[in-house]
């Protein structure tokens, strides 16, 4: 038995250098948008520029519906439809990667080393290799898993971290998926684990945020706002915003993983709301969806709105994008909005024609729209 799994083990350790000897410029931004929101602490913020003046490049229509919003891996974009096929699609709208995992899916991968991570309904985090197409490891939890995962440094072990619907946060190591910890919440955990200076921080159904420190392995504090959270965090430097269901965005400031202060910085107007998509944040301005269908951009500062502009549909649960100078916003019915980010003037505006839960993709001079449909959207200068 013991010389079965030193085989076992020796067949995944070559599989898994084998698959990261591939990794190209893992951090490289222009060609990657390889976890959800664009990095671990979730901003949904990068320094790209948007096409001076976009025009739709190609449509790649997968055929099946998706939950998923598309995450990019050295110029390739990834995403799984609802029955667990998982596409892969490069710059020039050719499928170059296909794996069925045979089972219900409704989370966003998050791509690291070259291996796609993803959940599933059915409790199991996939560990994908790209370029071998073959299942690394597996790790089953008792519930489902419906956020995309995280990755960093935990107590001196790369690591994968993710919540799910049995109430717990785990951390897995990245190679063998062993756990390596768990943490305990009240109730589901939907969103993405945010992680930014060595801290995690995540809300759950329960209305509780909590604070983990990735040095020592602890929970180090933790916050109740009321109401549950279904989406995810956005960190930047020492503060943190998240937004609850009914609208209300919290801004949190922490100080070696405790709570210093904290404040609502956004209360809805609209009686009939519901939130659930993930702030955008820079360094002065944070942006939000509402369900009053405008976006608004909130002053950090003093929490004061800088500009508010009415979309031409109702919002969900895509989330707004900076790149650069520019915001980029898709709406429920279809509608792709880019606006200047200063000051909210519409710079331009695309009509999809399919109804849109993804959040953008963005690299350097391209953008993609997920349907959910399943049909893929990529815009780019002529």
């Amino acid at each position: 038995m013991k010389v079965k799994n030193l085989i076992t083990f020796s067949i995944l350790l070559f599989l898994l250098m084998s698959c990261r000897n591939q990794s190209v410029n893992n951090e490289d931004n222009s060609t990657n948008w390889s976890i959800f929101r664009g990095n671990p602490a979730l901003t949904g913020h990068t320094n790209v520029s948007l096409p001076n003046n976009p025009v739709l490049l190609w449509t790649f229509q997968s055929g099946s519906n998706t939950r998923s919003s598309p995450v990019v891996y050295n110029q390739v974009a990834y995403w799984s439809d609802r029955r667990g096929r998982i596409f892969g699609v490069d710059i020039n709208g050719e499928q170059v990667f296909d794996f069925n995992m045979n089972t219900a899916v409704d989370a966003i991968p998050m791509v690291h080393n070259n291996v796609l991570y993803i959940g599933r309904i059915d409790g199991f985090l996939y560990a994908i290799c790209l370029e071998k197409q073959v299942v690394l490891w597996t790790f089953e939890a008792q519930g489902q898993i419906g956020a995309s995962p995280n990755r960093m440094i935990f107590d001196g072990k790369d690591a994968i971290i993710v919540g799910c619907f049995d109430s717990y946060l785990y951390v897995l190591n990245s190679k063998t998926g062993e756990e390596i910890a768990r943490f305990e919440s009240g109730d589901r955990i939907n969103g993405a684990v945010a992680q930014n200076n060595n801290i995690l921080v995540y809300g759950g159904c329960d209305g509780w945020i909590r604070v983990i420190d990735a040095s020592s392995g602890r929970q180090t504090d933790s916050l109740h706002v009321g109401m549950y959270i279904p989406g995810s965090p956005a960190m930047i430097g020492n503060f943190v915003y998240i937004a609850d269901h009914d609208g209300n965005v919290f801004e949190l400031r922490l100080n070696r993983g405790q709570i210093a202060s904290h404040r609502k910085i956004f209360e809805p107007r609209d009686d009939n709301r519901r939130h659930t998509s993930v702030p955008a944040v820079t360094d002065n301005i944070l942006y939000i969806l509402s369900d009053d269908r405008h976006v608004y951009a909130i002053n950090r500062s003093d929490g004061s709105i800088v500009w508010s502009y009415l979309l031409r549909g109702d919002t969900s649960e895509s989330s707004p994008v900076v790149a650069n100078d520019r915001l980029l916003v898709y709406t429920r019915n279809g509608i792709v909005t880019i606006l200047d980010a200063q000051t909210g003037r519409l710079v331009w505006d695309y009509d999809i024609g399919e109804q849109i839960f993804a959040s953008p993709a963005v690299i350097n001079g391209h953008f993609y729209v997920l349907t959910s449909r399943g049909n893929l959207f990529a815009f780019g200068n002529r």
